[in-house]
């Protein structure tokens, strides 16, 4: 009896616990208002933003000479379109162009470092650094946008693996491997053939950045490059501003064959935004823009001004196809059919483009693509995984494959011109 009065008494307590406890509030039916809800409750992490880049060329590099609380319409970028847009985290992209090479490269490559620095210190109550899993959902959970980086471009660390630890030091979770050019060390989609994927130091490279946490970002990089980063990594893999070459036939796509590979490695595709890799008509638009540019410079007594001047009349009569928000959901719906949910994440490269998709116009829209995913019948988890979970958890399979191997191994000795005999 004394039991079945503890149990009674218990039971009591639950039921009075639940009747005095706040429901949580149903989502709203209106797919905008559950996109912001979704926002609300789980992080958005771009994958891609290239706003440090835009402050070396349109403010020289000083931070403190803009002000990004205010309205800046030179950029898809500020800190009120950033709330509005309800992003949670934000891997800044601390690009230098592949003109930049060797002690250049590595030198801008820390001044865009020390960008993202600044803006942190001058925003503190938008901005906090984060180089793990927890520091992005502390950040999110206090209100402000979790701050990562990422180098775009191997050719930063200049063919040198301190550099790559120094990198690392200095907070930077992912580097893509290469830009629009090869580098000595691995190949990329828009360039000829050249050590034919990764040499032996990329290789090295690779097993460094895992032992390292540092992520592989497989954007901009060739087929050849994809496959030998998936034979040797230990880690996930992620493609930080791709989309499907199923969907649109760009080399900075990624084919379906690969898609499955990228699911068994466990890794993550950050859809993008870039026009010409969402619609196939913008890219085929392009491909005969560029065929005009040639044959203009191909004639007879042709000047840089007499082809500008032919490809302004071409551009005229030939307006670009707009891409839509509504393509960049049917690349997602696409990527879902062929490996799943659990793989798929989002990056913009806003401010590293030119051209944005109808509905996507700047950092401000991202409640757009979310109320299209409500629209086409995403389950909210779906959504919210989307958004930024997967993500999160790439994140913690990358630290817990680094913690594994610094226990088995030191910091890597290899040189380039030792293992590939340069």
């Amino acid at each position: 009896m004394h039991s079945l009065a503890l149990l009674l008494t218990g039971l009591c307590f639950i039921a009075v616990t639940a009747a005095c406890s706040p429901a949580e509030e149903p989502m709203p039916e209106d797919p905008v208002e559950r996109a912001k809800a979704l926002h609300a409750k789980a992080p958005l992490i771009d994958g891609h933003n290239d706003l440090p880049w835009q402050i070396r060329r349109k403010a020289n590099r000083d931070v403190w000479s803009i002000d990004l609380d205010r309205s800046q319409p030179d950029f898809h970028t500020d800190i009120p379109r950033l709330r509005e847009g309800m992003v949670g985290a934000q891997f800044w992209s601390v690009y230098v162009p592949v003109s930049m090479q060797g002690k250049e490269a590595t030198r801008a490559t820390m001044e865009a470092i020390d960008i993202v620095y600044e803006m942190i210190e001058r925003y503190p109550d938008t901005f906090q650094l984060a180089t793990t899993a927890d520091e992005v959902e502390a950040a999110f959970a206090a209100g402000r946008i979790a701050s990562m980086i990422g180098i775009e471009g191997g050719h930063s660390i200049d063919s040198s693996l301190g550099a790559l630890r120094m990198f690392h030091k200095l907070g930077v979770r992912y580097m893509t491997l290469t830009h629009s050019r090869n580098i000595p060390w691995a190949d990329s989609a828009t360039d000829t053939v050249g050590v034919g994927g990764l040499s032996e130091f990329g290789k090295e490279v690779i097993r460094e950045m895992n032992r390292l946490g540092m992520l592989a970002d497989l954007s901009h990089v060739s087929l050849a490059t994809m496959g030998d980063v998936l034979d040797v990594t230990t880690a996930p893999v992620i493609f930080t501003h791709s989309s499907s070459y199923a969907m649109c036939n760009h080399v900075r796509n990624v084919p379906d064959d690969v898609l499955a590979r990228l699911a068994e490695n466990g890794g993550v595709i950050m859809v993008t935004f870039v026009p010409g890799y969402i619609s196939e008509e913008t890219r085929l638009h392009g491909v005969k823009r560029n065929e005009e540019r040639e044959a203009l410079a191909a004639m007879p007594g042709s000047t840089d001004e007499s082809v500008a001047e032919g490809i302004a009349a071409w551009n005229e009569a030939n307006p670009t196809p707009r891409a839509t928000v509504a393509q960049v959901a049917d690349h997602i719906d696409h990527i879902r059919q062929v490996i799943g949910i659990d793989y798929i994440g989002i990056g913009g490269d806003y401010d590293g483009i030119t051209t944005v998709p109808v509905g996507l116009e700047d950092v401000s829209t991202y409640p757009n693509l979310t109320a299209e995913l409500v629209l086409r019948g995403y389950a909210d988890e779906d959504i919210m995984k989307i958004l930024g979970g997967n993500v999160l958890r790439v994140m913690r399979d990358a630290e817990a494959v680094a913690a594994r191997l610094q226990q088995d191994r030191h910091a890597s000795g290899a040189r380039i011109e030792v293992l590939d005999g340069e």
